[in-house]
């Protein structure tokens, strides 16, 4: 690891630890970024710095945007998603302009963190994959508990088309799922 991605990683964990929320006694979001660096060398134990500064900063501060501050339903719920996209953009680029990343670097993962070119730029594929993994590893479970069975169906399947056709592969393989749930993995 370079002293740049270090210094980047540090400062990410640094705004994370800051979260007033808590897992098991550790800052909600830190513990997200740590879950989301782990899934991504999984995934992708050769990635670019840019992917895996994304995946770390995914959620950088993510509790200053409260979800409560937009509109309840589907509209509120996306434009929440969009701006806090943004922020992460934003703020994670500045972090790596401070440890001497190029102008184009920090672009790039900023356009990562908007998600800008899914299912079109390999990288960004790639950090929705990383998501994805994270979001069925560590909170699928806990998600599913308050969902009925039609809509925790449909969510899983919206997860699976979101992820690459390898990733899909990958999550059959990886994830012992009911087989309702795994259906949504294959082809």
């Amino acid at each position: 690891m370079t002293s740049q991605l270090e210094a980047v990683f540090a400062a990410i964990d640094a705004a994370n630890a800051q979260d007033p929320n808590t897992h098991d006694g550790t800052p909600s979001e830190l513990l997200y970024g740590q879950r989301m660096s782990a899934e991504q060398k999984l995934l992708f134990p050769d990635a670019s710095d840019r992917l895996q500064i994304a995946a770390r900063g995914q959620h950088i501060e993510r509790w200053t945007l409260p979800r409560s501050a937009y509109p309840d339903g589907r509209t509120g719920y996306l434009a929440w998603r969009r701006a806090q996209g943004v922020r992460h953009g934003a703020r994670v680029a500045e972090l790596m302009a401070q440890a001497g990343y190029s102008e184009d670097d920090c672009e790039q993962v900023s356009r990562m963190l908007r998600k800008e070119g899914l299912k079109r730029d390999p990288e960004v594929q790639a950090l929705e994959d990383v998501i994805c993994f994270t979001f069925i590893r560590h909170y699928l479970a806990d998600f599913a508990r308050s969902r009925t069975p039609e809509d925790l169906l449909n969510i899983v399947g919206k997860t699976a088309r979101k992820m690459s056709p390898e990733a899909r592969a990958i999550a059959r393989e990886t994830f012992d799922m009911p087989p309702a749930l795994a259906a949504a993995f294959k082809g």
